[in-house]
């Protein structure tokens, strides 16, 4: 019977979803995961931001090269040059090429992304004292090294649970999917709370604890990542080989798109170790904080950008696969809409309340992460709108064009960072460099797509929308100011329970008047709120009504 229950409950979970409700569950698990990131950095700072600060920034540094191969080599790299592929093979009815396909994109990618750990393990000594953390002293870089050997099996890991989680994708399955980056965050909670104080089984102490414990953690969470990805296969029909089909179309297809997507993520990712090498010349901590102002600025990018343009990119998908380019541009335009009228908003209240947020990592706020947050708002809407921009483009099965854009755009925040950094900028002149670098690759982006379109691709319904959208913003930003003032954030408030309402109340008061002024300036994308308000509020009414007249 429990068996049972099990199989129809993933079965349940494993089913098609609608864009709408793809959307909707990719941003409330985005939302979950960063919230239980939030506690994570949290913790981690209650523990060692003031009384180990050489550990921590230790930590943060050991992150930087796994994470850099495992961007480059997987990540969302593979999922944009390998759905499309595998999306015509699929609605061409060809099952056995789609699956060939999947195999041997698994196989491959768990076969280098092994070798790869094996490697970093070696070299973790240099990577750490030349590449990565030159300005950590003898006892963070000795910590650095071994804390990367650990967490360098994680590119493996990570691979194989992408190219699982990317098949459920293509087809329209984003329950398990969506649950994968909370579970991570869980690993990570399991390593600070248990692993740091060691692990001892039957009498036998297997790992004396400390912050390495939180090293563990990570690399228990990338397992859970791959354990949930699995599941998520259940009656998808996938017919595993230990085999690499060299000749199958559809792998050469995506071998050939990989490579400029890949570097893209690449280039994307020396930025943050150049800033990550800079900031650790910067003095104790200063590592620590630019990291997590650079994490704080991602979440909201996350949830916005890349919950909704993940929803929305199967669909382009098979609409470019069927040739229905204009559906693919109202598609397009849809998506686009959506995420600059969410992300203005949040850009404008991230800015003004970023003390608060920073509250919520570190007890009394911090000034420098606040400082550095600031300087990182811009990205928020940049990298928002980048997501989707770049998604026209390998929809089309073009990887190049936004890794020449990449090129550009990355090359001017690296000469920046260093300029802004010469110049006695701080960690904040890196926050800066990141954000201009980040609109300017959002205009190219956009202006490209939008002059190889056949028809307009942004009309002047679009632009005028967009408008109304700012001015909206506008008047958000003066209520978020004014809120800040009426609710200021005090030397005394060192608790989230403090900290929490008052950022709370400035949100929501800023967001009630975004609505306001969406709906005054006739915004489609408020509609649905305001239906659903009205039908919360008074649906007891209209059924009352309904019974008298009967």
């Amino acid at each position: 019977m429990k068996k049972f229950q099990f199989r129809s409950v993933v079965a349940l979970a494993n089913s098609r979803l609608s864009i709408k409700f793809a959307a909707i569950l990719l941003s409330t698990s985005t939302l979950i995961s960063a919230l239980l990131g939030i506690f994570r950095d949290r913790l981690l700072n209650s523990l060692y931001l003031d009384t180990y600060p050489t550990g921590i920034d230790a930590y943060t540094a050991a992150f930087t090269v796994p994470d850099f191969m495992f961007f480059i080599l997987t990540s969302g790299a593979l999922a944009v040059s390998f759905i499309p592929v595998f999306n015509q093979r699929l609605a061409s009815g060809n099952k056995k090429s789609a699956w060939e396909l999947s195999t041997s994109i698994l196989n491959l990618f768990a076969i280098i992304t092994l070798i790869t750990s094996v490697l970093i393990m070696i070299f973790a000594d240099p990577l750490i004292r030349y590449i990565v953390g030159p300005g950590l002293d003898e006892s963070g870089t000795i910590l650095a090294i071994n804390m990367m050997r650990v967490i360098a099996i994680n590119p493996f890991l990570f691979s194989i649970a992408t190219v699982l989680s990317s098949m459920q994708q293509a087809v329209g399955r984003f329950v398990f999917y969506s649950l994968a980056p909370a579970l991570y965050n869980v690993g990570i909670l399991i390593g600070i709370a248990v692993f740091t104080n060691g692990i001892n089984l039957f009498g036998v102490q297997f790992f004396e604890g400390g912050i390495m414990g939180v090293a563990l953690g990570v690399v228990f969470g990338a397992v859970l990542q791959v354990i949930v990805s699995l599941i998520g296969l259940v009656g998808l029909g996938f017919d595993y080989e230990f085999k690499i089909y060299w000749k199958n179309h559809g792998f050469r297809s995506v071998l050939r798109l990989l490579p400029a997507r890949s570097l893209d993520q690449g280039i994307d990712y020396v930025s943050g170790i150049v800033n990550t090498n800079l900031s650790s010349r910067m003095g104790a901590g200063a590592l620590r904080s630019y990291q997590q102002a650079n994490t704080l600025h991602t979440m909201p990018v996350n949830l916005i950008g890349v919950a909704i343009s993940t929803a929305f990119f199967p669909k382009m998908t098979e609409e470019v696969g069927e040739d229905n380019l204009d559906e693919y541009n109202d598609t397009f335009r849809k998506a686009l809409r959506m995420i600059v009228w969410i992300s203005l908003p949040v850009t404008v209240i991230a800015y003004f309340a970023r003390g608060y947020v920073v509250n919520f990592i570190t007890n009394g706020g911090d000034p420098m992460i606040a400082s550095i947050l600031g300087a990182l708002v811009l990205a928020i809407f940049a990298q928002s709108v980048f997501h989707i921009a770049s998604r026209g483009f390998y929809a089309r099965q073009d990887t190049k064009t936004p890794f020449i854009v990449s090129i550009i755009a990355i090359g001017l925040s690296i000469v920046l960072s260093i300029v802004f950094t010469t110049m006695g900028f701080g960690p904040e002149g890196l926050g800066w460099a990141q954000s201009i670098g980040a609109v300017i690759e959002m205009f190219i982006l956009l202006g490209i797509l939008n002059r190889r379109s056949a028809k307009k691709l942004f009309n002047k319904a679009f632009w005028a929308a967009t408008w109304r959208m700012t001015m909206a913003s506008v008047v958000t930003g003066v209520t978020a100011y004014a809120m800040t003032k009426l609710f200021p954030l005090l030397a005394t408030d060192n608790s989230f329970f403090i900290t929490f309402p008052k950022f709370l109340l400035i949100s929501a008061v800023s967001m009630l008047v975004y609505f306001a002024a969406s709906y005054l300036m006739d915004l489609e994308e408020v509609t649905p709120i305001f239906n659903w308000v009205n039908k919360a509020l008074f649906r007891n009414v209209t059924e009352k009504k309904t019974d008298k007249k009967d």
